[in-house]
């Protein structure tokens, strides 16, 4: 069977678009189920692409070399390969993808889909009408208005509005968006209408709905049809999080792991309340008449009144998203949910589904246990990594691989496959702790959904609950440990010194080497002592944090002056000697910025919010584990990329990029994969950026009209030296500058643990190599390359 896989489009949520065309990859593709990735860019001009491609980060990634690495499509030609597809899968958020749009492309030439027809989609997906629609049919609503880009009467709407309703506090958003960018909270009419004039002038769309905000608990649910065509409301996700502050539940807190948000599914809302939900999703289902699954977002409201407020056709489907959450509370894996939903299309359109595939028998796979979470402020870094590790050699013929939760308290927690889909540890900790407890409460709800849908995909057992461990208990048990950790005792030396004496295999280097990566200091110290030609390190100064907390401003002043002199730099970089890879580093300008730096540690800030220095766009994590040294380093200016539309933006300045390496052990030997250039929004790589997909921007390989073949060539060399002198074992990821006219580098650091994020370099840069290597592959090749 062939499917057609649509993803991209147009909207702000087309990095979102390719995380959850990623899971359809993983997830549905079978020996017999064959997926066909099809990419619209910006402009909605459509590509047929690789499976590979797919991996990118985001967009830009690939939108600027689409001409040569992806077949383009005129309208003819799409609608011939499409014809020659089973079923298409749209995999489109927002304008064009949820619209309607594409669906009434897919109509008009007669072409089989999975999803709600067009007209129901552009109905569902506009929030003023959708809001009017259910009104009309007696359902809660809260009152709104619409403004309209090229009329005059905006402010004049809003005061009668806010007059009207005595409104202290509103929401703003794009008629015809997302269900997550574009939305802001006002006070007043003028806030109000500069957020309008906003949204207009950015053209998210020309219609604008402005409706109270509501007070109640936020909530989130997913619809799924069952065989008879009748839906069937899974369980409701509660959505915790804090509005005081005109917080809203954004694009960061639904798509990037954070503390700031707390998911609870099922809810804490009474029985009566959930079925309440529940019925109410049902019957506007199919008063709207949508088809096989749908999202729909909402409120139960402080008066007990529940208002839906968006209804999303095509929901998010990233590894641990509600659709994912929600079904595997029911008995859905992340293949079993997407079995289901693409065989109800088919049944539609009468066209033959696979059989379940016969599944591999534990006894001949090899178990693995799969560690991930911790303590440090990477520790949800770990999670994505960790849960995408055990997802992906699920369908592995030669690992068996369990997840397990190293927890705050460090307690490991072997996990049932619906605990492992939170978005932080403390969610899957405290779901773990509370199990028993409401595991009656649970299973009543959770086998009447299940009874309901009457799947023939149910694959997994809702009876299980988590056990918990010591962390000597779990070590002394599991055969190999896949390590997912990042930071800590994960990537110290620590866990891999107890596993080398007890003799358990594990993924990565020993604890020597280890240790070594961690200590940014000491690997500077090693590169230097090496002395190989071309390989250099920043000039670095450690400081011990306790001999920095008491300076006052003037004595800020006395240092920064002796550091710029020491380290031949006018700006500063600043971070802990010992941590992940992205935590509390910061580009310092001056003096006051780093007295701020030093007071954000005196006060024990847990993170560092955007916008507190120079050319900080997004939040920073700090360690969560006391620091006791602080490295400054000299800031390497580097040539200006960009990606604009379709196009790579080159600027010359320093001559120096900055590059990251993932490096690979192959029978005893490292191999050095194509580095990809780096680009960051600011001035120093977010731990988004690095890890979460849909942000970031890595160019792999870099173009040939940057940097030559044979530069390149030389820079390979000078890396697979470099970590065989430190003694990498297994696999690695070498972070660097490199000089653009001679290959030469400077270090910035190695990490013996890389991210194993969906969307991670490594993936792409194993893609990107003559011979490709999917990713399940090559994590199978980082376990195998241990003898294992």
């Amino acid at each position: 069977m062939k499917v057609g896989l649509l993803c991209g489009g147009p909207s702000l949520e087309r990095g979102i678009s390719l995380n959850s065309a990623r899971s359809i990859l993983d997830h549905l593709s079978a020996k017999d189920i064959e997926i066909m990735p099809f990419y619209f860019d910006h402009k909605k001009n459509a590509y047929q692409i690789s499976c590979a491609q797919l991996y990118s980060n985001t967009p830009s990634d690939f939108d600027f070399k689409l001409h040569h690495t992806a077949k383009a499509l005129s309208e003819k030609e799409l609608v011939k390969s499409l014809q020659n597809v089973d079923i298409v899968f749209p995999a489109i958020h927002g304008a064009f993808g949820e619209d309607g749009t594409i669906q009434r492309f897919l109509e008009k030439h007669h072409i089989p889909f999975v999803g709600t027809e067009s007209d129901v989609c552009r109905r569902v997906f506009d929030k003023y009408i959708a809001n009017e629609f259910i009104a009309a049919q007696g359902f809660f609503t809260l009152p709104s208005i619409v403004l309209k880009i090229f009329h005059k009467d905006h402010k004049r709407l809003l005061q009668d509005f806010f007059a009207k309703y005595k409104i202290k506090r509103a929401v703003v958003k794009p008629a015809s968006g997302g269900s997550s960018i574009g939305v802001f909270s006002v006070n007043t009419v003028e806030e109000a209408l500069e957020k309008a004039e906003g949204i207009f002038s950015k053209r998210m769309d020309t219609r604008v709905v402005i409706e109270p905000f509501a007070t109640g608990n936020e909530f989130t649910v997913i619809i799924l049809q069952n065989r008879f065509g009748l839906p069937v409301a899974v369980l409701p996700t509660e959505i915790e999080t804090d509005y005081t502050e005109h917080q809203i539940f954004d694009f960061r807190k639904k798509y990037l792991p954070t503390r700031q948000v707390t998911y609870h599914c099922p809810p804490r809302f009474s029985q009566d309340m959930i079925e309440k939900i529940q019925v109410q999703a049902e019957q506007l289902f199919s008063l709207f008449g949508m088809r096989d699954f749908a999202r729909f977002d909402g409120w139960v409201m402080d008066d007990g009144n529940i208002w839906f407020s968006d209804f999303n056709p095509i929901s998010g489907m990233e590894q641990n998203s509600f659709l994912f959450q929600q079904s595997s509370r029911i008995g859905l894996s992340h293949k079993g949910v997407l079995r289901h939903i693409v065989k109800h299309a088919c049944a539609r359109y009468q066209i033959a589904f696979p059989q379940k595939s016969h599944q591999v028998s534990k006894k001949k796979r090899k178990l693995i246990h799969v560690l991930f979470g911790g303590q440090t402020s990477e520790r949800q870094v770990s999670l994505m990594s960790g849960t995408n590790v055990w997802l992906k050699l699920r369908e592995s013929q030669r690992y068996q691989p369990s997840p397990f939760l190293l927890d705050t308290e460090n307690h490991v927690w072997q996990l049932p496959y619906a605990f492992s889909l939170n978005h932080t540890v403390e969610e899957i900790q405290a779901n773990c702790e509370n199990a028993a407890v409401n595991q009656e409460r649970l299973l009543t709800l959770e086998k009447k959904v299940q009874m309901r849908l009457a799947s023939d995909e149910v694959d997994l057992d809702i009876h299980e609950l988590p056990k918990r461990l010591t962390l000597d208990q779990f070590i002394a048990q599991a055969p190999f440990v896949f390590l997912a950790l990042h930071g800590g005792m994960g990537e110290d030396g620590t866990l891999q010194s107890v596993l080398t004496m007890i003799g358990t295999s594990y993924n990565g280097s020993d604890k020597k080497v280890s240790a070594l990566c961690m200590d940014k200091w000491a690997t500077g110290e090693l590169v230097k002592k090496l002395a190989i030609p071309g390989v250099q390190t920043a000039e670095k100064k450690v400081m011990a944090v306790a001999d920095l907390l008491n300076l006052r401003v003037k004595q800020c002043k006395q240092l920064w002056k002796k550091l710029g002199q020491e380290l031949k730099s006018k700006t500063l970089i600043v971070k802990p000697r010992s941590d992940g890879c992205s935590s509390g580093i910061v580009h310092l300008y001056s003096a006051e910025e780093l007295y701020c730096y030093l007071e954000l540690i005196r006060i024990g800030a847990n993170a560092i919010p955007k916008h507190t220095f120079k050319n900080q766009t997004d939040i920073i994590e700090l360690p969560s584990a006391t620091m006791t040294d602080l490295l400054f380093e000299q800031f390497i200016e580097t040539d200006m990329i960009r990606v604009k539309g379709n196009e790579l933006k080159y600027q010359k300045r320093s001559g120096w990029m900055e590059i990251t390496v993932g490096v690979v052990g192959k029978k005893g030997k490292l191999a050095v994969l194509n580095p990809s250039i780096t680009v960051a929004e600011g001035e120093v790589l977010s731990v988004e950026e690095k890890f979460q997909g849909g942000t970031g921007i890595n160019i792999t390989p870099p173009p040939a009209n940057i940097i030559k073949v044979s530069v390149l060539q030389k820079t390979k060399d000078l890396i697979k030296k470099l970590a065989n002198k430190i003694g990498i074992a297994g696999y690695a990821r070498l972070d660097a500058f490199m000089e653009v006219k001679t290959g030469n580098i400077i270090l910035i650091e190695v990490n013996s643990l890389p991210g194993l994020t969906p969307s991670t370099v490594f993936y792409q840069q194993a893609l990107a190599e003559k011979r490709p290597l999917f990713p399940r592959l090559l994590l199978e090749e980082f376990v195998n390359n241990k003898g294992y």
